[in-house]
């Protein structure tokens, strides 16, 4: 397992109180366990909470069954047995990845080794240069 992946199984282990489970708390959670403040909006990639589930029924005897709303977001609930999306849900929420902001594991390792700024402030690419037009008639009189 690389680093998203255990830190998405150490968030779902600190959420197990709750029956169901959103990608977005998963990944907020780990922002705020990383004390990460870039991509406020990123969701996770499924292989990686796939596989964070499907080790943590091996480890931690919670069993989490992931499932797709119609939002194409990620939703994890408690049952008695782990389970992955049917096919072409899984081809849906791939689809949907490739246009999504997602959590990577270039990620965590910079928010862990202490590189992560967080989100840059926002930078004009141009000033806007003002024209007076009436420079040209001060001294026409």
């Amino acid at each position: 397992m690389n680093q998203i992946q255990q830190e998405i199984a150490k968030a779902l282990i600190q959420l197990s109180e709750k029956n169901l489970i959103t990608e977005a708390t998963v990944a907020k959670k780990i922002r705020e366990n990383l004390k990460f403040h870039g991509k406020q909006k990123a969701g996770l990639c499924f292989q990686d909470i796939e596989e964070a589930a499907f080790n943590i029924e091996e480890t931690n005897n919670l069993h989490y069954s992931v499932h797709l709303n119609s939002a194409n977001d990620l939703l994890l609930k408690q049952s008695e047995k782990a389970e992955g999306l049917n096919a072409d849900a899984r081809k849906r929420r791939l689809a949907s990845e490739k246009s999504m902001s997602v959590l990577t594991n270039g990620d965590v390792k910079s928010a862990l080794s202490g590189k992560a700024e967080g989100s840059k402030p926002y930078k004009k690419r141009t000033e806007k240069k003002h024209m007076n037009v009436n420079k040209n008639y001060d001294d026409w009189e």
